[in-house]
């Protein structure tokens, strides 16, 4: 069995299967790419809630992983080299899960960096801007008087909305024919846009129907409706 005692986030969260990815997160957008890629990839994992009511994110402990004190964090014992290996940022741990497997990511150098291109804009646009439209719509921006950085959001969202919809006429994914960490990465924001945010109106969603029928269709994946519940909320 695997000793992971070097690591302080597990004397917070005590992992009762050592040997497996252990995974601290939240079922947010961010946080549910991680939990379906372990699904989709069928990786063996443990996946601890870090409850941001109790402010998780903010102790000694979980810090030592992440010092940006943000979900999703992982930490998987068989890293490269047989070395348990820590990793934040959801991005940098799609990247490495699909290394890892061999899945997800096409091996074509052309085509793995045109799928990283996509994977990196929701990281740069997709998840910041749905983000600050889900804040000034439902949170406490809603209640400032003044609309316009709201409606500021709204444009840009629009246009990245656009952007994704103009990708994938004719293609059944962001690839093509080959599902890839482009559509984890994408999808549970544009879910989160129109369902917990309650924004499918204000975007004006049914102006970009090849969104809506990819995100129908990534919602329908057994996997991804696992992932989606991962990590369940106490």
């Amino acid at each position: 069995m695997i000793d992971l005692s070097a690591f302080p986030i597990t004397r917070k969260w005590p992992p009762t299967r050592p040997n497996d990815i252990q995974l601290y997160s939240l079922p947010t957008p961010n946080g549910v790419k991680i939990s379906i890629m372990l699904e989709e990839t069928e990786l063996a994992y443990e996946a601890h809630l870090v409850d941001f009511s109790t402010n998780d994110q903010t102790s000694i402990e979980f810090l030592s992983l992440n010092p940006n004190n943000k979900i999703p964090a992982l930490l998987d014992p068989n890293g490269p080299n047989n070395q348990p290996l820590p990793l934040f940022e959801s991005g940098a741990i799609l990247l490495y899960l699909a290394e890892k497997t061999g899945l997800f990511l096409p091996t074509g150098p052309a085509e793995r960096y045109e799928a990283i291109q996509w994977l990196m804009f929701q990281i740069g646009g997709i998840g910041p801007m749905f983000g600050q439209l889900g804040f000034f719509h439902k949170f406490a921006g809603s209640e400032y008087e003044d609309k316009r950085p709201r409606d500021r959001y709204v444009t840009e969202s629009r246009r990245l909305l656009a952007v994704l919809d103009s990708r994938l006429k004719n293609r059944n994914w962001m690839m093509g024919n080959n599902y890839t960490i482009a559509d984890i990465a994408i999808f549970p924001w544009v879910r989160n846009l129109v369902g917990s945010y309650g924004a499918a109106d204000l975007v004006g969603i049914e102006d970009f129907p090849q969104v809506v029928r990819v995100l129908d269709t990534f919602t329908s994946r057994p996997a991804v409706k696992r992932g989606l519940e991962v990590p369940k909320r106490t």
